[in-house]
């Protein structure tokens, strides 16, 4: 699995904010291209990887189900536990936030499980991004 979640993101150092700037907006973070919920332990590796590289300068996180090459059609209790174990491993102070279709498995899913009562799950992007 490449490790890379968002697109440019290898190998190119994210700049040190200025003294005075704005924190820098959450950062969407998708699995990438092919991958599938069946990787759980791979994903939250690189997920949590993700997050672990921007300590300090990472408030939200946007776990983005919708914009995989299947649009995540299939998805079980091991991709609930994967936002979970996302959820608990982010560094102290980062909050997580998913992107999944109301009319797609992934909500469901999260829905069944109750995942949902402790992680908000927005129906867009532009939502989760607010």
């Amino acid at each position: 699995m490449d490790p890379c979640l968002l697109p440019g993101e290898c190998g190119d150092p994210l700049p040190e904010p200025l003294p005075g700037a704005r924190p820098p907006r959450p950062r969407p973070a998708r699995p990438a291209p092919g991958d599938r919920l069946s990787n759980a332990p791979a994903l939250r590796a690189g997920v949590l990887a993700f997050a672990a590289a921007r300590a300090g300068r990472l408030d939200v996180l946007v776990l983005d189900l919708t914009r995989t090459r299947t649009r995540t059609r299939f998805m079980d209790s091991q991709g609930a536990r994967l936002v979970e174990d996302v959820r608990h491993g982010l560094p102290p102070g980062v909050l997580l936030r998913v992107v999944a279709r109301p009319d797609g498995v992934p909500y469901r899913v999260l829905e069944v499980t109750g995942v949902r009562r402790d992680v908000p799950v927005h129906d867009d992007l532009s939502g989760a991004l607010a």
